[in-house]
């Protein structure tokens, strides 16, 4: 090739681009090679990815002619040619240098990305970016920082290297060649191939985000796309859109929610039902970080993790196939909030005016005061903004404990709970308290105070079977259990305890292989990420049950609601679990960023991807779908219909469901 754009009298400056273009095509499907060793499907091969590396190579063309067109443009002026003077020389190399950096940050936060969550970096990395001080703090807290910067400023100064290397292998090999009267007419040769290459490289129609979706594969979607076309389309959707087909499907919502006949909207005003309890109740609801069924000792998963909660199941009413609408905490103490999926495709609704402003179930707990108890900021995923829709809450987070902070998440869920209580047992009126806990999480911290909680070491291998990714993870879940115990225990000795429901649900599940406890859904599927444990307990109050049922997150504040001798107003998609008169049970699911929305029922997960023409039903109590094609039909297009109309349904809320 050398000799050949030698022969022609290429100017030195396009000899230099096709150098670069070559460098960076490797580098891009390197990376795209990497995500097949690591990420692919078993049930995928090598050859079916052709059309997605085909695909993937568009896009990389296109983004390979951005980052080199601004040295093809500038370069039409003499005095801007990398090969003009030194100067020069060095402003393009910084500016590749800088390119590269930001190339190799996005792959690397896409790597990230796609072992957490098994999609694409998008827009939802701005997420960590509105709380700075919490996300960088996790990061240091949590990952070998150092050696991270070191290998990518490494990476990124080899790669100048060659940059460099390239330019002088140009320069020494064509002595001769700098004669302008060529430039212009190579120079618009290379603009128009770069601009084919930004239109989209052999397509009719220009280049977009939703052609990966055509492939009709998640994975092969995912593989199409590169992380910089992922992250910068999907910013369009961090604004909610506001035109739902909403109307449309109100006779299905009208039914599921077991409206009157003649109801022209959602709201409903609920009286107390036969069994509500009298003695005006206290309410403590626990949203647990990271809670997990699978990795629970309520799933039967042998390394029993969870004993003393375990326990607790047996004296209350324990719903064993919950479900978070979704991934997340911020999205997780919505939906637990307010009765409402937090459909939002990008951006936490708890982030977004238009929908933080939330009417809640809990103020029409008359003649309660309302506590939120958090360790660390009540800021982070502005918590704090959505918690203020509960009239007249008081907040205690960082700050107001004695206790010491621990890491990024504040003061120890022990702390917590235990202060928590402190300022519970001087209540003397009913009261309505929340206890957010952070301590399951990256980075995993056991406090060196809790000497008396005892650290297991198990094999490797054995974590992994049950879904464990690391044994630090496995301790850290099983502290959460001891947190649990010191909590009740130090409850159980004070006056309320006897008239209080206290009420543990996740935020959200965690994915992983979960086979060796579910069927192939909870890991195929990924319901492990919502699957979530569902106690009520008050063992002085009402009997122990153990439910089956599919139920979500949203019918909490309902259910709790229904327990209380008092009148309330649901204006959201949320149901009292404990109504004889609750039709068909059935979980709404959404993940963001591939797309997939869905419904949990007792015996099936259905989901649709809303990009690409796909759907799927699978089993949940086992690993067979027992049933005839017309059975199989008639099923799917219940669920589908149901799923969009729970979706647009929620859509529609998020924007008009407000705290007035």
């Amino acid at each position: 090739m050398n000799k050949l754009l030698q022969k022609w009298l290429v100017p030195k400056t396009i000899q230099w681009l096709v150098k670069l273009f070559v460098i960076y095509v490797c580098i891009f499907t390197a990376f795209r090679i990497a995500t097949v060793i690591f990420f692919k499907p078993a049930d995928i091969s090598v050859l079916d990815l052709f059309p997605a590396f085909w695909l993937g190579l568009k896009y990389d063309l296109r983004w390979i002619a951005i980052i080199l067109l601004p040295i093809s443009v500038l370069s039409l002026y003499p005095k801007f040619s990398p090969f003009y003077s030194n100067r020069m020389k060095r402003v393009w190399t910084i500016y590749l240098g800088v390119t590269t950096l930001l190339v190799l940050f996005f792959y690397g936060a896409d790597f990230g990305q796609f072992a957490y969550i098994n999609a694409r970096l998008n827009a939802d990395a701005l997420i960590f970016a509105e709380d700075p001080k919490e996300s960088l703090k996790m990061v240091w807290q949590s990952y070998p920082v150092i050696w991270i910067l070191i290998g990518l400023v490494g990476a990124v100064l080899m790669m100048t290297w060659m940059f460099r290397r390239t330019h002088v292998h140009v320069s020494d090999r064509n002595i001769e060649i700098h004669k302008f009267s060529f430039r212009r007419r190579w120079h618009a040769m290379a603009l128009l191939l770069l601009g084919w290459f930004i239109y989209g490289f052999f397509m009719w129609k220009p280049l977009d985000f939703f052609k990966a979706f055509s492939l009709n594969d998640e994975f092969k979607s995912n593989l199409a796309l590169n992380p910089m076309q992922n992250f910068f389309t999907t910013l369009r959707f961090r604004e909610p859109d506001y035109h739902t087909h909403a109307k449309e499907y109100f006779p299905v919502i009208k039914s599921f929610l077991g409206l009157d006949s003649e109801a022209t909207n959602y709201t409903r005003i609920v009286g107390p039902n036969s069994k509500a309890i009298e003695s005006q109740p206290n309410v403590v609801l626990v949203i647990c970080e990271s809670f997990s069924m699978y990795k629970s000792s309520m799933s039967g998963n042998p390394l029993n993790a969870t004993p003393f909660f375990d326990s607790l199941t047996k004296r209350g009413i324990f719903f064993e196939r919950c479900f978070s609408p979704s991934f997340g905490t911020a999205r997780g103490v919505f939906a637990t909030i307010t009765g409402i999926p937090d459909v939002q495709l990008s951006k936490f609704s708890t982030r977004n005016e238009a929908s933080v402003n939330q009417r809640t179930i809990i103020n029409n707990f008359e003649g309660y005061n309302k506590y939120y108890f958090i360790g660390g900021r009540s800021q982070f995923n502005n918590f704090r903004g959505l918690i203020n829709n509960i009239h007249d809450v008081k907040i205690y987070e960082e700050g107001d404990f004695q206790a010491p902070v621990v890491n990024v998440w504040g003061i120890s869920d022990k702390n917590l709970f235990l202060e928590a209580n402190q300022v519970l047992h001087k209540e003397q009126k009913p009261f309505f308290a929340i206890i957010q806990t952070a301590d399951n999480h990256r980075p995993f911290n056991i406090p060196a105070e809790d000497s008396d909680f005892v650290q297991r070491n198990i094999m490797p291998e054995e974590l992994e079977k049950y879904g464990f990714e690391s044994l630090k993870e496995f301790n850290a879940f099983s502290y959460t259990d001891y947190c649990f115990k010191k909590f009740i225990d130090a409850a159980a000795k004070e006056k309320y305890f006897s008239n209080t429901i206290f009420v543990f649900v996740g935020d959200h599940g965690v994915e992983g292989d979960a086979s060796a406890i579910y069927p192939r859904a909870w890991t195929e599927q990924r319901l492990s990420d919502e699957h979530i444990p569902l106690l009520f307990y008050a063992p002085a109050l009402f009997a122990p049950q153990h439910r089956s049922e599919a139920v979500s997150q949203i019918d909490i504040l309902p259910t709790i609601a229904g327990m209380l001798q008092q009148t309330y107003i649901n204006s959201t998609l949320g149901r009292d679990l404990l109504r004889p008169a609750k039709k068909e049970n059935a979980a709404f699911i959404i993940y963001h960023a591939p797309g997939w929305i869905g419904l949990v029922t007792d015996n099936y997960f259905y989901r649709k991807n809303i990009r690409m023409n796909k759907e799927e039903m699978v089993p949940v109590r086992n690993d067979s779908l027992s049933l005839t094609p017309l059975q199989r039909d008639s099923v799917k297009r219940h669920l589908s219909e149901l799923t969009s109309a729970i979706y647009e349904t929620a859509r529609w809320m998020l924007v008009n469901n407000n705290n007035k």
